[in-house]
């Protein structure tokens, strides 16, 4: 099935503001999400449903906002889901807790 770019982008919004939600219910931390393999489990199917929608938003509309990181984003789902026990929680902990608020931001104003 084939999704528009603006359904999408309201699926990424969705996904990330539930995730979210769950973090702060299940009193996941930076702490426990490095550590605790519920933690984990918990955020990584959000997170590489995110990146999934970020694969398969089109060229264009990726070309016309250069400045929104789009690869590093569906990268980010690749690794999880191809190289899960290779994953470096650290990284994982700063995407969750310092950068995805900012991905959403920017393209919330798309």
């Amino acid at each position: 099935m084939n999704h528009s770019d603006s359904e999408r982008i309201k699926k990424i919004i969705q996904t990330w503001e539930s995730l979210q939600k769950q973090i702060l219910a299940h009193e996941i931390t930076k702490e426990s999400l490095l550590n605790d393999e519920f933690s984990q489990w918990a955020v990584t199917t959000p997170l590489y449903n995110i990146g999934e929608q970020v694969y398969k938003i089109s060229t264009e509309l990726k070309e016309k906002h250069t400045d929104i990181p789009w690869a590093m984003v569906a990268g980010l789902r690749h690794r999880l889901v191809h190289d899960y026990e290779g994953i470096n929680w650290t990284i994982i902990v700063n995407v969750v807790f310092d950068e995805m608020d900012g991905f959403v931001e920017s393209i919330k104003k798309i």
